[in-house]
């Protein structure tokens, strides 16, 4: 292989870059834009919940029940009301997420020694949500009920309600979150975004730099060159390699100062495992660029091997472990999960070489291989 040769098709592919307004906006500012608009647009947080109450009682004991509820930092309380049929509308066109119906005779059915049934109406269209909202439910109606009933007993044995709660607490649970301790999702999201966009940014550049070269003809002036296939797609993919660790540079600025994700691991190991996961994905553009003829056409096919295994098959939003068994064998077959395990531990872990080699490891047999298939397909033989 001639180095000269290759680095005059990486030369001559960087000018053409630069010359194309449109195409160096595609390649600089879209994966910037992405990362902002999913930084801030999507979180996992489940808080500010929007309910309502409906206090039937309105007594001492209903208010101070509703209180645990409009006290809470989950839920933002939006007024009181007895129109049930008001709040389920305005459930139904999510102005409410939540609303509390206090019956009537709360307060004497508490004092009488009898149970009190609260009921709670929940927007159930987002089922992962509205588990995290019972869940907060649950709790605060478990802690209120704990404390009446020590109050209770205290004031029946004579002894304080909080020797009575310590009895009946005898054990106490401390929970300690390691490496999110403030469990935010924007630190687990914002480096994780990195894996997306690299997954997708760089396939897509690849592919529609190549297949331009056949679209506008001058893919015959590389066929009757002295250029081989590996000098002509070494130098037509560098280009695309360096942009996309510009953007990883970029994007990874935007994730520790700008978003607050904390970066416990290697800098140069967590660069090191980014150039090889960029080589990776501009090789899956590679692959794709030989086996169509027109833009459009490698548009379509990149985004479907690219967006579909960044969004579901990477860990991203759904853990690995809790995708069936054949959706986690499809995981370990795609290369975005290894690098979002790369992601993962060099944020909010710390971890090195020492413990994701394994996964660097994967990643580089992915880029050698896709490369290979690329190279293998490619002929300077135009095809009749």
């Amino acid at each position: 292989m001639n180095i000269r040769r290759t680095l005059a098709v990486m030369s001559k592919e960087s000018r053409e870059i630069i010359r194309d307004r449109l195409f160096l906006a595609l390649a600089f500012v879209v994966p910037a834009m992405l990362m902002l608009l999913f930084g801030y647009g999507l979180t996992l947080d489940v808080e500010d919940i929007p309910f309502a109450i409906v206090d039937y009682d309105n007594t001492a004991s209903s208010r101070d029940y509703a209180y645990r509820f409009i006290g809470s930092r989950y839920f933002d309380f939006q007024g009181y009301s007895r129109d049930e049929a008001l709040l389920a509308e305005k459930l139904s066109t999510n102005e409410l997420r939540a609303y509390i119906i206090i019956p009537e005779h709360f307060e004497r059915s508490l004092l009488n020694g009898r149970p009190a049934t609260v009921q709670t109406m929940l927007d159930g269209t987002f089922p992962s949500r509205t588990e995290t909202t019972k869940g907060y439910v649950i709790a605060i109606n478990t802690a209120y009920s704990a404390e009446r009933l020590a109050g209770y007993l205290g004031a029946v044995r004579g002894v304080s309600a909080s020797t009575v709660a310590a009895a009946l607490s005898p054990v106490t649970l401390d929970v300690r979150y390691l490496y999110n301790q403030s469990l935010l999702s924007v630190w687990s999201i914002a480096p994780k975004l990195i894996m997306v966009i690299l997954m997708i940014s760089p396939p897509f550049l690849t592919a529609l730099g190549v297949v331009r070269e056949k679209e506008r003809g001058s893919i015959y002036n590389i066929y009757a060159s002295t250029v081989s296939r590996g000098e002509f797609l070494i130098g037509k993919i560098l280009p695309y390699v360096g942009i996309s660790m510009i953007n990883a540079t970029i994007m990874w600025m935007l994730a520790t100062f700008l978003f607050g994700a904390p970066f416990k691991g290697d800098l140069l190991f967590f660069l090191l495992a980014t150039l090889i996961y960029v080589s990776c994905t501009t090789g899956i553009g590679l692959a794709v660029s030989v086996l169509v003829q027109t833009q459009v056409a490698a548009m379509v096919v990149t985004a479907i091997v690219t967006v579909v295994p960044a969004a579901l098959y990477s860990g991203v939003l759904i853990p690995i472990p809790s995708l069936s068994g054949q959706a986690q064998l499809t995981a370990h077959l795609l290369p975005a999960m290894y690098y979002n395990n790369i992601v993962t531990g060099s944020f909010l872990k710390g971890a090195g070489m020492a413990t994701l080699w394994p996964d660097v490891a994967v990643l580089f047999v992915y880029a050698v291989a896709l490369f290979a298939i690329g190279f293998t397909m490619f002929s300077k033989r135009p095809k009749s």
